[in-house]
């Protein structure tokens, strides 16, 4: 894939937030997009957006906790479009937010489901045909407290630790079969869970979390181009020789371009300097 044009990508979560906006990216870039998300008024919304830009989308409702309607959806994208390229996992949920003892068991398993067994769903089905055609890319959206604590976030945090790991793991299992899966942090984004943590307020979400959200509200937060960028750059065959790593939109990640990675580098702890 040293071009996208044409290629095949399934974005979960693709309604809103994160989703959406690496969908426009992966459309403006000539991808054909598969839009999956739970709300058919936000899948019309950003396809209709995407097919007026001059892109080609296709919308599919689904529920990323459910296997089958997930498999059906990747059924669907490679029937419609001849093939499935790459995957982007970027559906997610705040889950409660406030002190882990305060937080009801059913909401906090509920973060769990979505954020990663969502993603461990969407590689079920998405994965089989890589591994068969031996080509393919993976791309998991994690964000804050992936890499360090974050307290009052504690179901959003661990299920974003977890899925880095999973990321880890599942690239190396993978390797051989040239499918290279990696996480990419998008930095502070100003999306829906940024209003749930304003709504929040500080007494349960904390005052640095309160500052960090206002401030996400009143600038948008990460350039939006830095993320489809480095998005772009890790469904391509640029990036073939990197997996298993978790790259941050502020990382000097184009160097990697053309050298390799220490096995330690930009891995779970953050490890970046020799």
């Amino acid at each position: 894939m040293t071009s996208l044009r044409d290629k095949c990508v399934l974005i979960t979560g693709a309604g809103r937030g994160i989703g959406k906006r690496l969908a426009f990216g992966f459309a403006k870039a000539g991808a054909r997009v598969g839009l999956l998300a739970r709300s058919q008024a936000e899948l019309d919304l950003a396809k209709l957006e995407i097919e007026q830009a001059g892109g080609s989308a296709l919308r599919i409702r689904a529920d990323v906790r459910d296997l089958e309607q997930v498999m059906a959806a990747a059924d669907r994208v490679r029937a419609v479009f001849g093939g499935l390229d790459a995957l982007v996992c970027a559906a997610g949920v705040a889950g409660p937010i406030g002190p882990f003892l305060s937080s009801k068991p059913k909401a906090w398993s509920e973060a769990i489901d979505v954020n990663l067994e969502g993603v461990a769903n969407a590689c079920r089905a998405a994965l089989p045909a890589m591994v068969a055609k031996r080509s393919g890319k993976i791309i998991v959206i994690a964000g804050p407290g992936a890499g360090h604590p974050r307290p009052n976030f504690t179901a959003y945090a661990a299920s974003k630790a977890a899925v880095v790991r999973f990321v880890e793991c599942l690239a190396e299992e993978v390797r051989d079969e040239n499918v290279q899966v990696n996480a990419m942090a998008p930095g502070g984004t100003y999306t829906h869970i940024t209003d749930e943590i304003l709504h929040a307020g500080e007494a349960r979400a904390g005052r640095k979390e309160i500052e960090e959200a206002e401030q996400s509200r009143i600038t948008g937060g990460m350039a939006p181009e830095k993320q489809i960028q480095l998005a772009l750059f890790l469904a391509s065959e640029r990036s073939n020789h990197i997996s298993g790593k978790l790259i941050h939109v502020n990382d000097d990640w184009k160097r990697f371009e053309k050298e390799s990675m220490r096995p330690d580098l930009f891995t779970l702890r953050r490890v970046q300097k020799v």
